[in-house]
């Protein structure tokens, strides 16, 4: 069975994939080029999502959880035009974050928009959340310069069980025949979503070939889809950077188009 990250290892992880992220974006020609896995974005958008976001994070996390919304760092420095001042921007952006997780610790409250989740809100979850975006769109500057590579396997598979947990699970109701998605990632870890009238969660189940799933849980014996990959190709998919088939889908996949349409009530 996978476990969670350490909180160090979460934070190292983050380091690493934001220095991944500038190598990406130093080797592209131009900024202005379209990113293709969020083609609303240019190259530059992504930059100044990357850099800004680590900064209003970082304010969040000093705000501690008394804060009322996610803050608004005063007095940041807009992500810069020039090329040879983006490293140094994004650089910092990246250790104004990770000094307020330090500070903060994983166990300190903080606001988050995932109120109704299955993860907490914390600092440990912040960074945990963190880190999947850092590793995402890694891949999309990878995928903007032509060298995409598959996310490291520590943070996909954490990754996985990250995004069921804090971008998934609900309690508002699941609108149609209550069933179950299993996720299976080839190097030995699986996951199961069940969705009914209680809403969305998430457990870890016995990876194919071993315990029987059905012991596992205490949804569904069968699950109305499964989805077999590496734990990259999985988080890659859940979070539509890669097509369905991409991967191996057993069962009825139009589940997912009803998963992704749905929008529970808050």
């Amino acid at each position: 069975m996978t476990t969670t990250l350490a909180f160090p290892a979460l934070l190292r992880l983050i380091d690493e994939r934001s220095s991944a992220f500038r190598a990406a974006v130093a080797s592209a020609p131009s900024l202005d080029v379209q990113v293709p896995t969020c083609p609303e974005w240019t190259l530059f958008d992504l930059v100044q999502h990357i850099g800004e976001g680590r900064r209003s994070w970082a304010a969040t996390v000093a705000a501690g959880p008394a804060a009322p919304a996610k803050s608004v760092p005063e007095g940041a420095p807009a992500a810069p035009r020039e090329r040879e001042a983006q490293p140094a921007w994004l650089a910092a952006s990246t250790q104004e974050l990770l000094d307020a997780l330090r500070e903060a610790g994983p166990d300190r409250g903080c606001w988050t928009w995932w109120g109704a989740s299955q993860s907490p809100q914390t600092c440990g979850a912040v960074a945990r959340h963190q880190l999947q975006q850092i590793a995402v769109h890694t891949y999309d500057a990878q995928v903007t310069v032509g060298a995409p590579e598959p996310l490291p396997d520590e943070v996909a598979l954490d990754g996985v069980e990250e995004f069921l947990f804090t971008c998934v699970a609900t309690t508002s109701a699941w609108p149609h025949k209550p069933t179950a998605f299993d996720f299976h990632a080839t190097e030995g870890h699986s996951w199961r979503l069940t969705v009914d009238g209680d809403g969305a969660r998430s457990t870890r189940i016995p990876a194919p070939g071993t315990t029987p799933v059905a012991a596992a849980d205490e949804g569904p014996d069968v699950a109305g889809v499964s989805v077999r990959g590496t734990a990259s190709e999985l988080v890659l998919f859940v979070y539509d950077r890669i097509p369905a088939d991409s991967l191996q889908i057993d069962g009825d996949a139009g589940l997912f188009d009803l998963l992704r349409a749905w929008e529970p009530e808050e």
